[in-house]
């Protein structure tokens, strides 16, 4: 049987797992009486949750007696390192762009690696049923971002249709009458080249991304680029530089449709599971001959982002997590590294905390709400933007931003950006919406989003993705609110919030349970208070009819973990547990707060 390997491309919420679910259910992936859902390969519970994939993962289909291994990745730039290792698997890509956003960021990051590995992508132009779809300018678009990444000639010539995925419908044209995606499948067909089956050669194999079984153990899941995998044959595990170790290979899995069926053997070109290697690393190349050359190094991009997990000290530790100690968090940390390649911990001397770079906020936050849900309680610190040094020259990463809002917002988005050291590429106006392009500083997106949907009212759109290291711009504005601090240990009463409800916005609702140094909500002024939220009403046995106003308080929006993240000030910590998210002072004491800003 042929081997084709394709991987589903696009930025976030473009319609690859959707598309995916059709090319499941249209190539028989499923028995007639198993139930077909929506998203499938969103398998993780975040990814449910919010929407989006998190982990690339890889299935199958036959076609024409062709097995078809598909991959399907995240769109989000955060899980970017995902992508880049993943592309070294396959023969092809599928770009998808939506047919009314056209072109996003993070299209252009994929598109960017894809090219430099000399792939010929197809592109596919996504909801072309959108009241707003313009898909022959966005074909136009495609080609314009082809040339400047400095496509080649036979790049430049790529194929490609229209369809709407959650339809299952794909066409050459857009006046065709098409009610599957033969049309897609036949691309497939005479577009991706089939994958080399040099079997006569020794086993040679590079794994793209780890997974991990708790009865197996650390897996190694990659293309077999010459030979046979067999289960019980012994391989040499070669480093990059130069070294090698011997394992053995104790089980081969092959995917068929979304389930992994173990096998004896998989033949050069297909994707594969290895397990029985516990030690076995991205990149690594594995070969049952010893004199075997090493695959090509893959390189990642290295993370931009760092914040620090402490252990939780706060005057509720304990009470309502279960893993509370640095052991308990250092060997999650340590399990979480094994798997997710775009993370680094450093442990910090002398403390009780680790250092956690990755590649931006979601990528760490997603890690800290997995932690919460198993139970961990933790603090984290505010995100910081990792810099290097060139030649002596300080180097910060830059973002590419993309916005779309209403016409009537474009004079505040330009002067919000403006003051974080925005440079402004590109600015469209069409319809009524405007789509700003800029080039803004990491450091000037962390806590942007709260503040863009508060100015923009909901109605704009921010996408952002990881550029290049550029030259440091100088200093940026801080935190122009300060916060909402308690002064006492106790129950917050309704009566001492109605009061406080007028100096700022509150984060916490009437009975709910607080502590000196705890935050309680966010200050009107430019700098800290502290305040007393169980300040009850004095009661006596005069009645007056202007005292006795009725308590009315504002509706309180429960922080999300996000939110908390941006928030916080370089003083202060978010406590994660299980069932509660609170921001906290790191000097709970109001005379330790102020000696150590004397101090500064």
């Amino acid at each position: 049987m042929h081997i084709r390997n394709i991987a589903i491309i696009a930025h976030v919420d473009h319609g690859k797992t959707t598309l995916v679910d059709a090319l499941l259910t249209q190539g028989g992936a499923f028995a007639t009486h198993e139930q077909v859902g929506e998203l499938m390969m969103d398998s993780n519970e975040q990814e449910k949750e919010r929407g989006i994939t998190i982990y690339a993962k890889n299935t199958s289909i036959v076609y024409r007696d062709c097995k078809i291994n598909i991959v399907d990745t995240p769109g989000h730039a955060d899980f970017g390192s995902e992508v880049e290792r993943i592309l070294r698997t396959v023969d092809c890509v599928l770009l998808l762009v939506d047919a009314q956003e056209g072109p996003m960021p993070q299209t252009k990051f994929v598109l960017k690696k894809s090219l430099e590995l000399g792939l010929k992508p197809i592109v596919l132009i996504n909801k072309i049923d959108k009241p707003a779809a313009r898909s022959i300018r966005v074909v136009d678009e495609v080609f314009d971002l082809f040339v400047t990444l400095g496509a080649t000639d036979e790049q430049l010539n790529f194929p490609y249709l229209f369809s709407i995925a959650k339809q299952g419908i794909a066409k050459r044209t857009l006046e065709d009458a098409s009610n599957d995606l033969s049309p897609l499948f036949d691309l497939i067909m005479a577009h991706v080249p089939e994958a080399e089956r040099n079997i006569d050669a020794p086993f040679r194999m590079q794994p793209s991304s780890l997974g991990y079984d708790n009865y197996l153990g650390r897996l190694a899941i990659g293309r077999v680029f010459e030979g046979i995998a067999r289960a019980g044959d012994t391989v040499y595990v070669k480093r990059a530089d130069g070294t090698s170790r011997t394992a053995k290979i104790t089980k081969v899995f092959v995917a068929q449709g979304l389930k992994r069926v173990e096998v004896t053997e998989a033949h050069a070109g297909d994707i594969v599971t290895i397990a029985g290697i516990p030690d076995i690393y991205v990149g690594e190349t594995m070969s049952t001959d010893p004199d075997a050359q090493p695959l090509p190094a893959i390189t990642i991009d290295p993370p931009t982002i760092a914040m620090h997990f402490l252990v939780n000290n706060s005057p509720f530790a304990g009470r309502e997590g279960k893993l509370v100690t640095t052991r308990h968090i250092r060997a999650r940390l340590e399990k979480e590294q094994e798997t997710n390649v775009g993370l680094k911990v450093e442990e910090v001397p002398g403390t009780d905390s680790y250092k956690v770079s990755g590649r931006g906020e979601l990528h760490l936050s997603v890690l800290i709400e997995a932690m919460r849900r198993e139970g961990f309680e933790l603090q984290v610190s505010q995100p910081e933007v990792i810099c290097r040094e060139e030649n002596g020259v300080k180097l910060e990463p830059i973002e590419q931003v993309i916005v779309d809002v209403p016409e009537t917002f474009t004079g505040t988005v330009i002067d919000m950006l403006a003051k974080r050291k925005g440079e402004m590429v590109d600015m469209k106006t069409h319809e009524g919406n405007t789509r700003l392009e800029y080039k803004v500083p990491t450091r000037g997106l962390l806590g942007f989003r709260g503040e863009f949907i508060i100015e923009t009212r909901g109605e704009g759109i921010l996408t952002h993705s990881f550029i290049a290291y550029e030259p440091h711009k100088g200093v940026l504005p801080g935190k122009t609110r300060g916060s909402m601090i308690s002064m006492e240990n106790g129950v917050s009463v309704a009566y001492a919030l109605w009061g406080l409800q007028e100096r700022g916005r509150l984060f916490i609702t009437p009975q709910t349970k607080i502590y000196s140094g705890m935050v309680i909500g966010e200050s009107a002024k430019g700098e800290d208070m502290t305040v007393n939220p169980m300040k009850e009403k004095k009661l006596t046995n005069v009645r007056a009819s202007g005292s006795d106003d009725a308590i009315v308080l504002t509706p309180v929006q429960p922080l999300t973990l996000e939110q908390a993240l941006e928030y916080i000030a370089e003083d202060e910590l978010v406590e994660v547990t299980p069932t509660s998210i609170r921001l906290r002072k790191k000097c709970l004491n109001e005379h330790d707060r102020r000696r150590s800003r004397r101090k500064e």
